[in-house]
């Protein structure tokens, strides 16, 4: 059993779209990650690469899949529109 550091949603993360990677600072200051890949795939905890502590991420693991879905829906039809005109 895992002991975290605190519980955090995911709404209070930092997303960065470049590295599809989900961030919060940790007291440590350094920050917390977890990427996309991660949570599509149900996991839940977040680490820090600089000391020991973990976070849980609370989040609808159905709903992130399906609000990940229908963004690459809308940004392929947005290429598609792109490419026919």
């Amino acid at each position: 059993m895992s002991v975290f550091h605190d519980e955090v949603e995911i709404e209070d993360f930092e997303y960065d779209e470049e590295e599809e990677t989900y961030y919060y600072p940790c007291p440590c200051g350094d920050r917390f990650e977890i990427s996309k890949e991660q949570l599509m795939l149900g996991e839940e905890i977040a680490t820090c690469p600089s000391c020991s502590l973990v976070i849980k991420v609370i989040y609808d693991v159905e709903m992130f899949v399906a609000e990940q879905e229908m963004s690459v829906k809308i940004e392929n039809k947005s290429t598609t529109a792109l490419e026919s005109n």
